[in-house]
């Protein structure tokens, strides 16, 4: 190697990268997309995941990713991965967002009613949690409270 490159290596696309970068990065794997329509089970506890899933199946998100990467100068594979880690990360920055407190606050009244199991415990769990999303959402609505 040249000149200031001993630590470094040539990584991917012939871009000089750290080695201990270089060696830290997973290699790039290869996804197949599948269109995923059923069948799912009618108590299947992820049967509103799968009929979503299935939603979507009808879509080409590809025809999405060009344009973007078209208009970015960013990869296909690039934009792929980069969709892929945000969506898989929401709930951990929904989390950071709102606090651990919050969620568990937002979710007592969900487990209680569960624990319940009626209808009458499953309302008045919905208006625990109204009333709690009512007033997060006052900084969000029109002066926020604070004329």
């Amino acid at each position: 190697m040249g000149h200031g490159t001993s630590h470094r290596r040539r990584h991917r696309a012939g871009t000089l990268v750290p080695m201990d970068r270089a060696a830290r990065e997973p290699a790039d794997e290869v996804v197949a997309l599948e269109r995923y329509r059923g069948p799912w089970a009618n108590d299947d506890p992820d049967a509103n995941f799968k009929a979503d899933v299935a939603l979507y199946a009808n879509l080409d998100p590809l025809v999405t990713l060009r344009g973007l990467g078209t208009a970015t100068g960013l990869s296909v594979g690039a934009l792929a991965h980069y969709v892929l880690a945000r969506y898989a990360t929401t709930g951990s920055a929904g989390l950071l967002e709102l606090g651990p407190t919050m969620v568990e606050r937002l979710w007592a009244p969900v487990e209680l009613a569960e624990a319940s199991a009626t209808d009458e415990a499953r309302l008045a769990a919905y208006h625990e949690l109204r009333a709690l999303l009512s007033w997060l959402r006052v900084p969000l609505e029109g002066d926020g409270g604070y004329s």
